[in-house]
């Protein structure tokens, strides 16, 4: 036989779009069409129904940037289209290439009803199913012009303060239609067939038996009268399309889906009514098919739908209870995981699960991250502890070097717990369920031979409206047809259970998943970041001031907040989502977020206040509080009291001269910094040339090299600008070592500070104050950047006189170690990494760490001493300033802390990271605050110490070992306790063995490396 193959799919696809699927709307007629501007932000609905419409019409422009236009349209039913399927075809202007980031609209009935969503692929509302033929159509449409910002390139149109005026978008089409369901029919058989024969090998038998049957398809179609040939059509697939998959076929469970990001190129009161047309999208398909399963994520986002939009939200509800509509995740937001800290995350899931529980009565057991940037190792313990069973993602496919071995595992966290996870091979969060993604899923399947199922997320995402009925139309001819996987629509947990069954032994991945990509997002807009950490620290002061207040102030003199404190915690869990504490968003986001977590600041510091001041009662003494889980200055963990006296060896500063630095090796001037535990020497450049830990008669600095070194590179990435960091921006580096002027201040014999101040780059500027501290074991660093430069990277080196093969990085509840080589292509990828509020390296016996107030990005090198012995350079991250999404990214002044620890061991860095975080506090009062709760061993640290969510009154602790090994310690409590048990995140009881019973208001506590303990503790009647 001849090949004509290539000619007779050419066919295929010129005659299937160019004449076939046109003919699916076979007749039309205009409508109507009025407008009204709504003014400002968007209005709620009722007003823009009511409202005073203008005329209009189609190829007129409208909608500025970030606008919201309500359009009426209005017309009547042809009455010779009596009996026939009726549409209307709103479209706003769409590019079909570009769901989900650009014009939306949400389609009303003059009553108020939502009906549905309007996104490129999906701008029709059905009007009748065999109409009478003089029905009347009036339909509202709130039309969202959001600007199209996907292209990379910087744009001020991020931000409504700075975006243009100017229409964005023409009205292309408001016309009834007439719906050919046979032609549409024969769409999605040539669709389906098309795609497949396309991914089958051209010498499979089953190829040609497909192509055969489309080249006889195509003959019946007559192109002058296709509604009237479509079924002849038909007739010639429908032997190719009822020939069963091989019994040997993949299978895919397909899951209805809508990945929203609750923030990114759109602002989050945009986001509330994406998730609100996504929504009605959803529930209008499952009222005609109910065989659809659509998963829902994010507690938030059906939080917002029931604020805004009650009406949609008892749509969801009502298809909740019949299981077509399911809620997954169990966390607040999809957030970020590499930054959000301990206590944190332990929320996200608490108020997660919390709402779905409270709202359907449904326990969630996916953990869902698709699109998360990375995932901290500390997450299986926090999924079991949540009572959840397993844990989906895919971003991981996105990862430059290495390919992740496994699709399906068991995924085991820094304390050996382990959770049944899986990667889905389709590769997208976003899929079509067309032949080309279901084929790629089949070969991609990484466990072949011992498990034969994946999970496909299908749907458009990011407001792109979710499923349509085309994907539908795909899954049911997918069911059960040769040469394709076998594709069944079903609930995620119906995946989780037969894959879980079938692999029981699955390999198991220990660590974290480490995104190869994505990796500046520890750094790019360090006010966010700074704002969130602050606000975590601020938290755990308010609940901790808060519940030993409730407990021991006598009487009724106060009450716990409790309605403030859900309210902040839930607004800083929403910050936490993965476009927005990354600093992925655009520049509206951004700015907000800084207007929002001051507000979370100012509430916090009164809630701390009140309760401080209600603890220290009336008197004149200043009482001192250190809510840090390590007692300092003589004041306990978690207690308060009288200012004690400055302890430890008086400061010393006198002039010294320094190793020979300049050129022509003429010594340089400096001072010398010492308080009997450190000795530190500052050069004329302002850098510091020693940190001398005098106890252990060693040098922390690298010889010949300056510690807090600013160091600044060329920062333009390949593509991803606010979220990528590439290697070879080291190829170019600036050390900044000119000085503007030198001060030393010594302010008594308590602390002596020395302030360095520089200028470089475009107008940027830097003042730093080194301060060393009676009694203190750091060298702190103050940083004041007033920051002017664009695609540049700041960054502080401290090189340091350690052989150290591995780092230790803080992350929730924790620490992971990452090797400081690049032996393989594993360890290179990971030239920059996430640290919480300390990093450390060290040799056995001795270490050096940094510690922070708010820098989450890191690396760390090693190189060769003149003798031959290793050191090691940790940096830390502090600026960036990528011109995509926001231009004008952490341009203007910041504040940034951090301390160089000599000598210390993990234990150390430990202790010294809370205390930079958790400041003491000052208060005139009475007398000493006991604390409400306290640990014996310092390797067990109190996480959070809060009152109950039932209101019981229960005092909750939640606690964990730190360093690594196991750990016995006695919780003590502060107040009469009647019990104590061991709980989950939720605060339900649960069978653990850590919690020992109460003994005069002491309990026993066995702990094994990095294991989260959370305590209830009852209290005594009276």
């Amino acid at each position: 036989m001849h090949d004509d193959r290539s000619i007779v799919e050419h066919r295929l696809r010129r005659v299937l779009n160019d004449r076939i699927a046109p003919a699916v709307r076979s007749r039309s007629v205009p409508l109507t069409v009025e407008r009204w501007e709504a003014p400002g932000e968007p209005v709620p609905p009722a007003e823009g129904l009511a409202a005073v419409y203008e005329p209009t019409k189609t190829g007129e422009g409208w909608g500025p940037a970030w606008g919201t236009t309500w359009f009426r349209v209005t017309g009547r039913v042809p009455a010779e289209w009596a009996g026939r399927t009726v549409e209307a075809v709103l479209d706003l202007g769409f590019d079909a290439n570009m769901p989900g980031f650009q014009c939306e609209g949400l389609v009303y009935r003059a009553d108020g009803e939502a009906v549905k969503g309007l996104n490129p692929r999906n701008d029709w509302v059905r009007v009748a199913e065999a109409a009478t033929g003089d029905e009347a159509v009036e339909l509202y449409v709130e039309a969202a012009s959001n600007p199209v910002l996907a292209d990379h390139r910087p744009t001020y149109e991020g931000d409504r303060l700075t975006a243009s005026h100017a229409p964005l978008y023409r009205l292309r089409r408001m016309d009834l239609v007439v719906f050919e369901a046979e032609v549409w029919e024969l769409v999605q058989d040539l669709e389906v067939l098309g795609s497949l024969m396309g991914e089958l090998d051209v010498a499979d038998a089953r190829r040609h038996g497909i192509l055969r049957a489309v080249e006889r398809a195509l003959d019946a179609v007559d192109l002058k009268d296709i509604p009237g040939t479509a079924a002849r059509a038909r007739e010639q697939l429908a032997d190719v399309l009822a020939s069963p998959a091989h019994a040997s076929a993949h299978r895919v469970s397909a899951v209805g889906h809508a990945h929203i990001d609750s923030a990114w190129l759109w602002p989050l009161r945009e986001t509330v009514r994406k998730v609100a047309r996504t929504s009605s999208n959803m529930v209008n398909l499952m009222d005609e098919h109910p065989e659809f399963v659509f998963a829902m994520s994010q507690a938030q986002q059906l939080a917002w739908i029931k604020e805004h939009r009650p009406e949609v939200f008892a749509r969801v509800t009502a298809k909740i209870e019949t299981g077509q509509f399911v809620p997954v995740g169990g966390m607040w937001v999809e957030s970020d995981t590499n930054m959000v800290g301990g206590e944190a995350m332990a929320r996200q899931f608490l108020y997660g699960k919390k709402f779905f529980l409270d709202e359907f009565g449904i326990e969630t057991k996916e953990v869902w991250l698709p699109d998360s940037f990375g995932y901290t190792a500390a997450m299986p313990q926090l999924v079991k502890l949540s009572g959840s069973s397993w844990f989906l993602t895919q971003k991981i496919s996105w990862s430059q070097v290495n390919r992740f071995p496994h699709h399906t595992f068991w995924w085991e966290g820094i304390d050996g717990t382990r959770v049944f996870t899986h990667f889905p091979p389709v590769d997208t969060y976003n899929s079509d369920l067309g032949g080309k993604e279901m084929a790629h899923a089949a070969r991609n399947y990484r466990e072949k031979g011992r498990g034969s199922r994946s999970l496909a997320p299908f749907g458009w995402g990011d407001g792109g409206g979710g499923a349509t009925r085309e994907m539908l139309a795909r899954a049911a001819r997918l069911r059960d047809l040769e040469g394709s996987p076998r594709v069944e629509i079903e609930r995620p947990a119906a995946f989780f259970e037969k894959a879980h069954a079938e692999y029981p032994d699955a390999p198991v991945w220990a660590g974290e998943l480490y995104l190869e990509l994505h990796r500046g997002t520890y750094t790019s807009q360090a006010k966010t970041k700074q704002g969130n950490r602050h606000s975590e620290s601020l938290l755990r002061e308010a609940e901790l001031w808060a519940a030993t207040a409730a407990v021991q102030v006598p009487g009724d003199a106060y009450s716990y907040p409790y309605e403030d404190l859900e309210r902040i915690w839930k607004t800083v869990l929403l910050h936490q989502f993965h476009d927005i504490l990354p600093g992925s968003s655009i520049a509206w986001v951004h700015r907000e977020a800084r207007d929002t977590y001051a507000r979370v600041r100012e509430e916090l510091t009164a809630i701390v206040g009140a309760a401080q001041t209600a603890l220290a009662g009336p008197g004149d003494q200043e009482i001192v509080f250190n809510a840090a889980p390590h007692a300092r200055g003589g004041v306990p963990a978690g207690g308060a009291r009288p200012a004690p006296g400055q302890g430890g060896t008086p400061v010393s500063v006198h002039p010294v001269t320094v190793e020979p630095l300049t050129a022509d090796g003429r010594a340089t001037g400096g001072h010398r910094l010492a308080n009997g535990r450190l000795r530190i020497d500052v050069d004329a450049r302002g850098l510091v040339v020693s940190a001398y830990d005098i106890e252990a008669g060693r040098e922390a600095v690298a010889p010949g090299a300056a510690a807090n070194l600013l160091q600044i590179h060329p920062d333009f990435p390949n593509m991803w600008d606010a979220w990528d960091v590439d290697e070879f921006y080291r190829h170019s580096v600036t050390d900044l070592v000119s000085v503007d002027d030198l001060m030393v201040d010594a302010a008594g014999p308590h602390e002596v500070r020395v302030k360095v101040a520089r200028s470089f780059g475009h107008g940027s500027t830097v003042e730093q104050t080194l301060t060393l501290r009676a009694g203190a074991k750091v060298l702190e660093i103050d940083t004041e950047v007033d920051w002017r430069e664009t695609e540049t990277f700041l960054k502080a080196a401290f090189p340091l006189d350690v052989k150290a093969d591995r780092s230790a990085s803080e992350t929730q509840f924790g620490h992971v170690f990452r090797a400081t080589h690049t032996n393989t292509s594993w360890e290179a990828a990971k030239f920059e990494i996430c640290a919480h509020r300390w990093i450390q390296v060290g040799e056995p016996g001795w270490g050096a760490a940094l510690v922070n107030d708010s820098t989450y990005g890191h690396d760390v090198t090693r190189d060769i001493r003149p003798d031959g012995g290793q050191t090691t350079t940790v940096r830390l991250s502090l600026l960036r300033a990528p011109r995509y999404p926001d231009p004008e990214t952490d341009q203007g002044h910041h504040h940034l802390r951090y301390a160089l620890a000599p000598g210390a061991a993990v234990g150390d860095a430990v202790r010294e990271g809370h205390w930079i975080n958790l400041p003491e506090r000052a208060v005139r009062g009475g007398g000493p605050v006991e604390p409400l709760v306290g640990v014996d061993n310092d390797a067990v640290v109190v996480e959070a110490v809060k009152l109950a969510e039932d209101r019981s009154g229960d005092v909750v602790v939640r606690l964990y070992e730190s360093y690594g090994g196991r750990a016995s310690a006695t919780l003590t409590a502060g107040f009469p306790a009647a019990g104590a048990v061991e709980t989950d995140l939720l605060e339900r009881e649960t069978a653990g063995s850590a919690v020992g019973e109460v003994r005069d208001g002491r309990v026993a506590l066995t702990l094994r490396p990095f294991q989260i303990v959370t305590v209830r503790l009852a209290r005594a009647a009276g």
